[in-house]
């Protein structure tokens, strides 16, 4: 009886895992190089079909109607061009990620176009990597301590930190580039001229601004003494595995001596011309990198903390965080969770992220509230 019953014993924990449900290994997915992105059917990632299928039917009709296909009517909203503007664009188009894969897709997304302001969410990522790589001590220092190009030499400028820069709460005086911060004259601005207004203390109020934001990226520039095109494309876009369609274009003019050396400065956006022209493929992926914290891969692009950092709302102005768009009080997509983000440029070229539900959404060219198609596509989820 012994045999058997020391049989039994080594033979009871196999029996008990028997029983167990099968543990499997989750590994997240990340796309290859280039088009090398694999594409899932709605079913296979927890989406209803034909739910997500009527979302892609309102996207497609949602053509803008506030960009000309011709950019023709670019001065007239914006003002006096200064740099270059691309003979035309696509029409409305985009794409859906689910746990990284590709799960809708419509329009022309392989198209390398201007789009506006998410470039300033490209810049703050630059921000944080600067800040990742120690040369930048604290984002609450002055900026006049690393740039003394006589930007920040006035009395009023001195005080500016880089996080005021990056909050859009800097108040940054002056004119660079031809652009006067005021905003004031049809001319320089055209449908988006304002009326004067005192300046506050840095820090104190809050104003989307394209000058300060340029301001902003020549300081970057002054760190970094390159151009700020090859930074991104070294630090971000090569090692998440973009096209090489993309272009980070400068003003005519905005040149500037660092070291001795004249090099390009970019802006913030395409108000003027020039910016971030990239296909909306391309801009999934920098979606996705912010979708997973920063890390690509095996490798950490930019720190968790300043992915924290940068989607958290700041003490004043809107849902608004480091050059990101948020949805924690004001709720400006009121469908979506509180913790999804956003980078928005003109057109409408927006990149909507929801660690929530694992969903990033790219949609170029549109003329609706994002919301109308974050609540189709929320509504596609099963599981």
């Amino acid at each position: 009886m012994r045999k058997p019953y020391a049989l039994l014993l080594l033979l009871l924990p196999v029996l008990a895992c028997s029983h167990l449900p099968t543990s499997t290994t989750t590994h997240t997915y990340y796309p290859g190089r280039g088009n090398a992105w694999k594409t899932r059917a709605p079913e296979q990632v927890g989406l209803n079909a034909t739910r997500l299928a009527e979302a892609i039917d309102f996207a497609k009709s949602q053509e803008t109607t506030q960009i000309a296909p011709d950019f023709s009517n670019q001065a007239e909203i914006f003002g006096t061009p200064l740099g270059p503007l691309p003979p035309g664009r696509a029409a409305t188009n985009g794409l859906i990620l689910r746990h990284g894969y590709i799960v809708a897709e419509w329009g022309n997304t392989e198209r390398p176009d201007p789009t506006y302001s998410v470039a300033k969410s490209m810049l703050s990522t630059v921000l944080g990597i600067t800040l990742d790589k120690g040369m930048i001590k604290d984002i609450h220092d002055p900026v006049a301590q690393y740039v003394t190009d006589g930007g920040y030499a006035s009395a009023h400028n001195q005080p500016i930190t880089w996080e005021q820069h990056a909050r859009q709460t800097s108040e940054w005086e002056g004119e660079l580039w031809g652009k006067n911060v005021d905003f004031i004259g049809h001319e320089a601005f055209g449908k988006g001229e304002r009326k004067p207004r005192t300046l506050q203390a840095p820090g104190t109020y809050w104003e989307y601004n394209d000058v300060r934001i340029n301001r902003f990226s020549l300081s970057l520039l002054t760190l970094w003494q390159k151009p700020l095109p090859q930074v991104v494309k070294e630090q971000i876009m090569d090692p998440i595995g973009a096209s090489d369609t993309w272009q980070y274009l400068p003003y005519f003019n905005s040149m500037a001596m660092i070291n001795g050396r004249p090099l390009p400065s970019v802006s913030g956006g395409t108000r003027w011309g020039a910016g971030l022209w990239i296909s909306a493929r391309d801009e999934a992926r920098f979606g996705y990198l912010l979708l997973r914290q920063g890390q690509w891969g095996t490798r950490q692009i930019v720190s968790r903390d300043w992915v924290r950092q940068a989607t958290t709302r700041g003490p004043i102005g809107p849902d608004y965080g480091y050059l990101w768009w948020l949805n924690t009080e004001q709720k400006a997509w009121p469908h979506a969770p509180a913790t999804s983000f956003a980078a928005l440029g003109a057109g409408s070229n927006t990149i909507w992220i929801d660690p929530e539900h694992d969903i990033v959404i790219v949609w170029r060219w549109h003329n609706g509230n994002p919301d109308e198609l974050i609540k189709r596509v929320l509504a596609a989820v099963e599981k």
